[in-house]
């Protein structure tokens, strides 16, 4: 019996750790660094999110023409733009996002959402505007 404890212990104890988080160093990045494949779940939740935050605006389909829009002036971007979205990276993209369209050097219409969402909310909507495309004529 007293085997059986003292292994439990040495399990419990080794589980546990010393409760601090391991250094971030140079050869370990931090998680918002490291690529992340969009999958169908994540693009989900970026389309959730873009409804929510950027839909006002940019609209529901991404073409600029949010029931906000009427009163932006620079209107705001159409997401749907293949030539746009070809030039910019995921990080040029969720760069914006975090920061905002003034700081980023566009419309200081654009707010930052870099407080509101987090960096795999960020990563989700830059997914899910990449899946953007024009409407069919």
């Amino acid at each position: 019996m007293r085997r059986w404890c003292a292994v439990l212990l040495v399990v419990a104890a080794s589980a546990c750790g010393n409760g601090a988080p391991a250094p971030q160093t140079e050869a370990t990045p931090a998680a918002d660094a490291i690529p992340v494949p969009a999958t169908g779940y994540s693009v989900r939740e970026g389309q959730t999110l873009f409804q929510h935050y950027c839909a006002p605006c940019h609209g529901t389909e991404g073409q600029g023409d949010g029931f906000n829009a009427y009163s932006l002036d620079p209107k705001p971007r159409d997401l749907t733009d293949a030539a746009f979205k070809a030039a910019r990276s995921e990080e040029d993209l969720a760069g914006v996002i975090r920061i905002g369209g003034g700081a980023a050097g566009l419309s200081t219409s654009m707010p930052p959402w870099g407080r509101t969402l987090n960096a795999r909310q960020i990563r989700n909507v830059v997914a899910y505007v990449r899946t953007l495309t024009p409407p069919s004529e």
